[in-house]
């Protein structure tokens, strides 16, 4: 109850009521990119500052080992999932296994911040595993899409470059090697403006995110009961294999946690990127909806804090 009370959950869920009532609030454009850059150069930055103090640690090739492993393995349940049970061609399938073995920065944002205001902060290096998350999902989806057909293997070529040069991962990497490189004194003198300043950035964020999700569901149109389930469905199953997967190699519960939001999140920015581009055939539209209108609003109402019960419940 405490997390969904929070000031940057009652902003999403203001964003979400404006967009039903067809309110004409917005954020401007300019003002939203500025916003998600200074959020990943700001969760980039004290990660690497994090890591600069504490050095590398086994818990930090564990939980990067088990990211990878989660990333390449995660897509295959949600393209069985979708495949079989949503009724879906292998195209589509594999579209929704890229998103759903990807990750959500918006989402990791916003569940380390959760995961900080309830007292079980997650380690800096999180951003690293983060960061290795992202793209092999990805391919992972594309072959599974195509993985008969030799144009979709050169498409996922030309992918993996693509993604490895997403902003928002060379944001987050270069933050993070920054604060890698200064340190804990490095960072003292902007430490007001990255630190003292990001609740209230995260609280306008999460409004335009909230206008975002729900005006794309809205012009979007609805999606069959079967596939709204399986959107939800596949966020509880992959937070949950996330967080025992976290529990078992021995991280602590802060960054088990922060394992299990990244396992339970749905890309809705590089995947969708990825797909139109390497599968011009696929609609774009129903696995933006899932893991945008559907997935990304159940995490921040829900499965964030069920991810923080759960796991005060193991500790």
């Amino acid at each position: 109850m405490q997390s969904l009370l929070s000031p940057a959950i009652l902003f999403f869920l203001l964003g979400l009521l404006a967009a039903t009532l067809r309110s004409n609030l917005q954020i401007p454009e300019a003002i939203g990119k500025a916003l998600a850059i200074y959020l990943m150069a700001a969760i980039g930055l004290k990660g690497g500052v994090q890591l600069a103090q504490n050095g590398v640690t086994p818990d930090l090739v564990l939980a990067g080992i088990a990211g990878l492993c989660l990333s390449l393995l995660l897509p295959f349940s949600a393209y069985w999932a979708v495949r079989r049970l949503g009724q879906q061609e292998r195209p589509q399938a594999g579209a929704v296994a890229a998103h759903y073995g990807s990750v959500s920065v918006v989402t990791f944002v916003t569940g380390t911040a959760a995961l900080e205001a309830a007292g079980l902060p997650a380690a800096g290096f999180m951003v690293a595993v983060l960061a290795l998350m992202e793209a092999p999902a990805i391919l992972v989806g594309l072959w599974l899409a195509r993985r008969s057909s030799p144009q979709g293997q050169s498409g996922m070529r030309a992918q993996l470059s693509h993604t490895l040069r997403d902003g928002s991962i060379l944001l987050l990497i270069g933050g993070f090697v920054i604060g890698l490189v200064v340190g804990p004194q490095g960072f003292e003198p902007v430490r007001p403006v990255f630190e003292g300043a990001f609740g209230g950035m995260l609280c306008l964020f999460l409004l335009d995110m909230g206008l975002v999700a729900g005006r794309h569901l809205a012009r979007t149109g609805r999606l069959s009961p079967r596939l709204i389930a399986l959107a939800i469905v596949l966020a509880v199953s992959h937070g949950l294999v996330g967080l025992l997967v976290g529990t078992a190699i021995g991280l602590d519960p802060g960054t088990a946690a922060a394992l299990a939001i990244l396992a339970g999140s749905a890309s809705y920015i590089a995947a969708p990127a990825a797909i139109r581009m390497a599968l011009p055939e696929v609609d774009p539209g129903m696995p933006l909806t899932m893991s945008l209108a559907i997935t990304f609003p159940f995490n921040v109402l829900v499965g964030i804090p069920l991810v923080i019960a759960v796991t005060g419940y193991l500790t």
